[in-house]
């Protein structure tokens, strides 16, 4: 287990920074608020914490699951939410989302995050907090809204790098034939965009119960911040939506085009095919070994033949050629 931060705060400033080793201070004073923020925890190494805060065992459970869809649910006096972050993994070539999860348990005068694979700890948050100490002074439900605001920026930010990447294929495939390989990334990245999309959705429900429901551990006044948050993780929903019907444009344009491209070269084939058969047909009709057929004694039948197939030849080359078969 690693310990991010372990911090007591009193009137949103900051008091000492705690050691986990050790028994909890007192939470006694209603003004005092303890963070924590642990990464990669394990069920033995959680348990201390569990048992002086007294969490819930089946949120405990939850908090453990690397997996976990979002959700939020109140266990007694306690809150226990559950947050996927996303990262763009760009170490190869082929750009891939990974997922992590980040697990928020609420109490009125504590919080404890624990993550687990997300790249992106929660410092920022703890720093523009520290440094703003009449918003966190504010309570937990405030520092439970940074966090979960600054994991749906996270989306943002993806999306926004995602967005460049689906606007440079919409432009290739309009320009050029897509390959193979180009082919498989755009299927690779709506697929993506998909298990994004499993994503935001849960989290849509997650702000929306933090605004609408009444729980006992979020205050009446910090509906106005979980109503931006839930705009921010809609907006987030209608981009990656739009994302994916472009990609599903983008791939139906290609298969046209590949289609008008094979239409114009089956049609030049059977233009050069109907052209040739002209001189084909009759050279095999004059070599055929009869003796009695026409022209075969004139002296200038030889020159009649190839005349006529130069001359049907050049007909059917022009009249293909106004018709652009060719």
């Amino acid at each position: 287990m690693t310990v991010i931060a372990a911090r007591l705060y009193r009137d949103g400033k900051k008091v000492a920074d705690v050691d986990l080793a050790q028994p909890l201070p007192s939470l006694d004073d209603p003004a005092a608020l303890l963070w924590i923020g642990l990464h990669e925890p394990t069920a033995d190494e959680l348990e201390p914490i569990e048992t002086q805060l007294g969490l819930h065992p089946l949120a405990v459970e939850d908090a453990l699951d690397r997996r976990h869809l979002p959700k939020i649910e109140p266990y007694g006096e306690h809150l226990f939410a559950v947050a996927r972050t996303v990262h763009l993994d760009e170490s190869d070539s082929n750009t891939a989302i990974t997922y992590g999860n980040t697990a928020v348990f609420m109490g009125r005068q504590f919080i404890v995050t624990v993550r687990h694979g997300s790249l992106r700890d929660h410092s920022p948050v703890r720093q523009q907090l520290e440094a703003t100490p009449q918003l966190l002074a504010r309570g937990v439900d405030f520092v439970l809204h940074a966090i979960l605001d600054f994991i749906v920026d996270g989306y943002l930010d993806v999306i926004d790098a995602l967005e460049d990447r689906v606007l440079a294929m919409e432009d290739r495939a309009l320009d050029a034939f897509l390959d193979r390989e180009q082919t498989a990334q755009l299927f690779s990245l709506r697929r993506d965009l998909f298990r994004l999309q499993r994503v935001l959705g849960p989290m849509q429900d997650v702000a929306s119960r933090c605004l609408h429901l009444e729980l006992p551990q979020i205050d009446h006044d910090m509906q106005p911040y979980f109503r931006d948050l839930h705009d921010h993780v809609r907006r987030a929903d209608y981009r990656v939506a739009g994302l994916r019907d472009t990609l599903t444009s983008v791939i139906e344009t290609s298969g046209l085009l590949e289609q008008q491209r094979q239409g114009v070269i089956t049609r030049q084939l059977a233009a050069w095919a109907a052209i040739l058969a002209v001189p084909t047909a009759i050279a095999g009709i004059y070599g055929m070994n009869f003796k009695f057929m026409p022209e075969l004694e004139w002296r200038y039948g030889y020159f009649a033949v190839v005349g006529i197939m130069a001359a049907v030849c050049v007909t059917l080359y022009a009249r293909f050629k106004w018709a652009k078969w060719l």
